[in-house]
């Protein structure tokens, strides 16, 4: 799917323009040049202009720097000086139907104060997501009420608020089929869900209490209302579990799937926080753990190098993995020394469960060794 920045460039390039500068300091320290200035022509607050001698910045088309332009950023009050070469007009006319991102504040009255702040956030967060790739005018926020207007500190004029129903909102856009985003949902998103008008993130911050399984009333509702839904997860290798649970971050993981092409599995990962990462490192050390019973009391031991594996699809830090360990009442050994645990204990099934059982006179070697 194309950016905005791509839109930019080929309007450029159709003009037989190859680089283009600024008249000032601003986008200097920009990340994504052609982004950031085609943003803010489609917001109508600027063009590109022809001028008479080259810029002292400027870029070509891959935002690379290079030695001045002939055509230039610059704020709309100066085209009764210089030549519009690209105006705001022009750049809409080229704008695809990209779709919707919506976030139904239905539950609104169920947060906290706190946890709206965190809502408010959340959405500010998004809509900046939004920017990198689109306009940023993609983001809707359906239910939107007085309350959140006023707690509300982004750029609330360049998203769009809208105070009824997300069904309403979709009727009057011709959207009739949405995907919502639900951890409870048995698919898994794919890019054929590409497809659709609107993605649905839902508005539920810390989903406990009465809060919890809101999402899937939303598709309810829409369900009720004539809309078909598509009810899809992210999940991280198979399982929901270490998947960020705040919109913004689900959000990114859809634009870095849709828009980069990346991996569900590679775009969890850049959005995972060690906070989420350590949910499923409890889940998933247990799984590899050894039991060892030494003069009637049981260890459970993992192996050292399991830190490396997990940090590969985890964001774990040592200290995350130590943390993990310490709660789950786990030893971490390396590998070698678990080897010669197993050559000199005997497998016993106890209670359905397999143990590793070291005599008496091979405790004293286990404590020698490690």
């Amino acid at each position: 799917m194309k950016t905005l920045a791509d839109l930019f460039r080929e309007a450029l390039e159709e003009k037989g323009i190859d680089s283009f500068g600024v008249l000032s300091k601003r986008f200097r320290k920009s990340k994504n040049k052609l982004q950031d200035v085609a943003v803010e022509i489609v917001n109508g607050k600027g063009a590109i202009f022809r001028v008479p001698e080259k810029t002292a910045v400027a870029w070509d088309l891959n935002g690379n720097r290079v030695e001045g332009s002939l055509y230039a950023y610059a704020p709309l009050c100066m085209k009764e000086k210089f030549e519009p070469v690209l105006t705001p007009e022009e750049l809409k006319a080229k704008l695809p139907e990209w779709p919707y991102f919506i976030i139904d504040l239905y539950h609104w009255d169920k947060h906290t104060q706190k946890e709206k702040g965190k809502v408010c956030l959340q959405v500010s967060q998004s809509y900046g997501l939004l920017r990198d790739y689109f306009t940023g005018k993609e983001l809707a926020v359906t239910w939107a009420n007085d309350e959140f207007k006023s707690m509300f500190h982004g750029p609330i004029d360049r998203i769009i608020t809208y105070g009824g129903p997300t069904a309403e909102f979709l009727r009057e856009r011709g959207i009739n089929e949405v995907v919502l985003l639900d951890p409870w949902a048995k698919e898994v998103l794919s890019e054929k869900d590409f497809d659709v008008g609107a993605f649905i993130i839902g508005g539920i911050v810390d989903t406990g209490g009465n809060k919890k399984k809101t999402t899937p009333k939303i598709g309810e509702e829409l369900d009720n209302a004539g809309i078909r839904v598509r009810r899809r997860k992210i999940v991280l290798k198979g399982d929901v579990i270490g998947v960020p649970d705040r919109i913004n971050r689900i959000l990114g993981i859809i634009l870095k799937m849709m828009v980069e092409g990346k991996s569900m599995d590679e775009a969890v990962y850049e959005f995972q926080e060690p906070l989420h990462a350590r949910w499923r490192l409890r889940k998933e050390l247990p799984k590899r753990a050894i039991r060892y019973k030494v003069n009637g009391k049981t260890y459970r031991v993992v192996e050292k190098e399991l830190f490396d594996d997990y940090s590969r699809w985890l964001k774990i830090r040592w200290e995350d993995f130590v943390k993990v360990l310490r709660e789950l009442d786990l030893v971490a050994l390396e590998r070698k020394r678990i080897h010669h645990l197993n050559k000199i204990s005997n497998a016993r099934i106890i209670n359905g469960r397999l143990y590793r059982i070291i005599l008496l006179k091979k405790a004293a070697m286990l404590c020698y060794n490690c």
